[in-house]
């Protein structure tokens, strides 16, 4: 078993995270990571109301008793979702551990924290981690370069955003984007986080309550099956390489406008997308950690492997490596 800081303050057995996913963290796939001794977040705002969001909740309770969090983002809208109401159905609903994305989330922290309730924050960068850490939340989420969903805009991968908030982030961090196996895992830890989220991996599992044509599509998929959307706008997104988000991009670079790609890129579209199976239906997230899916287990198989495989590699693999001066002198 490997434990760290962040297994210690959530209380899960595995260094495993899976993260909030728009219409995918849902109650069976949550309980399902939960009950494989990972922390699995249940996505908020796919549920249409916070009202559903509590029934989610209840759902997923008879499904597991073991801990699992929900995931609040909060992004720029035209129509800003209440999140206020969001929020207090988590807290009443005796949650004990939010993900938080997106613009700064103080009002929410601090009531979160009033309430006993840990804040594991998702960033993109140093900064915007140091940020979270000052405003009071229990963990960082970091996010490179190759997650899928928002990468930010300082396009910095993974292998240099973690060990660099390593060096500066005092709580617990977790590393996120590009991660699906036990060398992952390992590399993670060696980098100074204290265990993996898991986004696009968890789409490939029997659980997953997504369209079985797309957890195929992703297996079929190598890690250059993604396209960068809304770059031109400063608000980029790592998604699914299809018709649409090849057409979004190739319109971006004549100067289109939201207006002009609002229809194509519209998330009732992405949300059919897992319904019917049709990959070109509309925009999905989707990270390059593609390339390294090759298979559709159950969140338990998934898991145990990973915990399994990583332990054998750093007792096997890594620990073969170091030879003392003597026995080297001898050879």
């Amino acid at each position: 078993m490997l434990q760290t800081r962040f297994t210690k303050l959530v209380g899960v057995e595995h260094p495993i995270v899976q993260g909030g996913m728009q219409w995918v963290g849902r109650a069976e796939l949550v309980a399902a990571v939960a009950n494989a001794g990972a922390l699995g977040f249940i996505t908020a705002l796919t549920q249409p109301t916070p009202e559903d969001l509590t029934k989610e909740i209840a759902r997923c309770r008879d499904l597991t008793d073991k801990p699992f969090g929900v995931n609040l983002t909060i992004l720029p809208a035209i129509k800003p979702p209440p999140y206020a109401e969001y929020r207090a159905a988590i807290i009443e609903a005796g949650i004990k551990v939010v993900e938080t994305a997106g613009n700064k989330p103080q009002e929410h922290v601090d009531e979160f924290r009033k309430h006993g309730v840990k804040v594991v924050h998702k960033c993109t960068s140093v900064r915007h981690a140091l940020s979270a850490e000052r405003m009071g939340v229990d963990a960082i989420s970091i996010d490179g370069f190759e997650c899928a969903g928002h990468p930010g805009e300082d396009d910095t991968p993974g292998l240099i955003l973690i060990p660099a908030a390593a060096n500066k982030v005092k709580i617990p961090m977790i590393a996120s984007g590009g991660f699906a196996d036990a060398r992952g895992l390992v590399a993670a830890l060696a980098l100074g986080a204290e265990g993996i989220n898991m986004g696009t991996r968890f789409m490939a599992t029997k659980e997953s309550p997504i369209h079985q044509l797309i957890k195929e599509k992703i297996v079929a998929n190598d890690e250059r099956e993604t396209e960068l959307i809304f770059r031109t706008m400063r608000n980029t997104s790592r998604v699914a390489r299809n018709e649409i988000s090849t057409k979004v991009v190739a319109m971006e670079k004549e100067g289109a406008k939201f207006e002009d790609i609002r229809e194509l890129v519209a998330g009732a579209r992405g949300k059919m997308v897992y319904a019917t199976g049709n990959s070109d239906e509309g925009i999905w997230s989707a990270g390059q950690v593609q390339g390294l899916i090759q298979d559709i287990p159950s969140c338990g198989e998934l898991i145990s492997r990973i915990v399994r495989e990583a332990e054998a590699i750093i007792r096997s693999r890594l620990e073969g490596m170091i030879v003392q001066p003597s026995a080297q002198a001898a050879e």
